[in-house]
């Protein structure tokens, strides 16, 4: 009864909204593609670019691009100026998602960086980069390394968001105890209680992760 009224809230909430052109060509390009879409919910998209603009963040780093989707609605929380930096393991995962932002008319707004992201991580730290907003939305079991390099990167009052803190149930399912379903419980205890972070955990969609780190 729970699952299908959260289920019905989240279908009346957006049925209240117009189709986004981009967005539906980026679900379009992956459809085409042959590569399941598992990019942000809607509604979490929107929210995205509403932090992006209220927070006035310029230097954004996002941790998976898939196609694109969550990518356009971090630029479009940039305004005139900012930069988003993306990070995704695969070479063709980045190219769509390059295509889609050029499409949407930000593609002098983001730069790829293609491989694994910790490694990529590491690398924006030797470069001294810091950033103000983060996105955590890549494989589960590194959740937790990527929080801790969002932290290390992270400008004073950064924002850190990361999706899929429910795994669809699975972290508050006991008889779930997979690597990356514990790893992901670990994510959501350290964004809750790490004291460095002041955060918000909201449960609809398949649940996202904000906080601000202290500074």
């Amino acid at each position: 009864m729970e699952e299908r009224y959260f289920k019905q809230v989240d279908r009346y909430v957006e049925s209240l909204y117009e189709p986004d052109p981009d967005l539906r060509n980026v679900q379009k390009s992956l459809e085409a593609a042959g590569i399941a879409d598992i990019s942000v919910a809607p509604g979490y998209g929107r929210l995205l670019t509403l932090l992006v603009r209220l927070s006035g963040a310029k230097r954004l780093l996002e941790i998976g691009a898939l196609g694109g989707y969550s990518g356009i609605c971090l630029a479009r929380g940039l305004g005139g100026e900012g930069k988003l930096v993306s990070l995704e393991l695969k070479k063709e995962l980045a190219d769509l998602a390059r295509a889609n932002l050029e499409a949407a008319g930000f593609g002098d707004r983001v730069e790829y960086r293609i491989g694994e992201a910790l490694a990529s991580l590491e690398q924006l730290e030797q470069e001294g980069a810091t950033f103000d907003f983060f996105f955590i939305d890549a494989d589960k079991g590194n959740y937790v390394n990527y929080l801790d390099m969002a932290i290390r990167l992270a400008a004073p009052g950064a924002l850190i968001v990361g999706d899929n803190a429910l795994m669809h149930g699975k972290t508050i399912d006991p008889q779930h105890n997979s690597p990356s379903v514990r790893t992901m419980r670990e994510f959501n205890k350290r964004m809750a209680t790490d004291p460095r972070l002041e955060s918000a955990i909201l449960p609809a969609y398949d649940g996202l992760c904000i906080a601000r780190v202290k500074g």
